[in-house]
């Protein structure tokens, strides 16, 4: 089953809340698992607050760099997705996680210093490839943006689109309804009348997961061609 990675090595780029909200939006059809590797526990703690966490998804805390490996292995046993959502900086653990990744998602804000923290953390993904012999299918996605963006950020996602490196044609809108479930617990699913644009909250993540999973069944394609 899909072992899903996000990685990024620098910490406020949106990368717990996108990985949250793709592990609610999967488990409203089948079994997901998130694997919660950061030290600050952000996803641990969001499944033991009183809104009810989604029957078909599984939070697995506890992460090591001795256990991470055997933590996946389990959650591919058992469930159709698993999601590793890594800590915010550069370390063996994420080394680990990537090499047993089916596919890597790279969140990035439309900033310098996440654009350039992105590229380092690509480099050093290509690195461990080559240890391993093999490619690892990612792609870079824009988190947390704005409908009305500055100069600035346009020309960092026209730089990136312009780049080899592979990015989403999604990105993830910053929302209120995606801050909310860290204050409330349970999903944006739960939200009701509490959060303003719900359907397009919606919309937007389940574009993002149908992206994603047309980039996983091209990369399974490729990789059996």
């Amino acid at each position: 089953m899909p072992v899903i990675t996000f990685a990024n090595s620098k910490g406020g780029s949106g990368k717990t809340t996108t990985a949250l909200l793709l592990g609610c939006f999967l488990a409203q059809k089948t079994g997901v698992t998130i694997i919660d590797a950061d030290p600050r526990r952000p996803i641990s703690s969001w499944a033991q607050k009183p809104g009810a966490v989604p029957e078909r998804l599984s939070v697995a805390g506890g992460v090591t760099e001795e256990n991470i490996l055997e933590l996946i292995e389990k959650a591919a046993a058992k469930d159709a997705f698993v999601i590793v959502d890594l800590e915010g900086t550069s370390s063996k653990t994420m080394g680990y996680a990537i090499s047993a990744s089916d596919f890597i998602v790279i969140p990035c804000k439309e900033q310098q210093q996440d654009a350039e923290a992105a590229v380092q953390v690509i480099k050093n993904m290509k690195l461990d490839f080559k240890m391993m012999r093999r490619e690892i299918p990612f792609a870079l996605l824009f988190t947390m943006t704005k409908y009305v963006k500055s100069r600035a950020s346009k020309i960092i996602v026209q730089q990136f689109k312009e780049s080899p490196i592979p990015t989403f044609n999604t990105e993830i809108y910053d929302r209120d309804a995606y801050s909310q479930i860290f204050l409330r617990g349970g999903t944006i699913y739960d939200l009701g009348k509490t959060s303003n644009n719900l359907e397009k909250a919606y919309e937007n993540i389940a574009e993002f997961g149908a992206e994603l999973i047309a980039k996983i069944r091209e990369s399974e394609r490729e990789a059996a061609a």
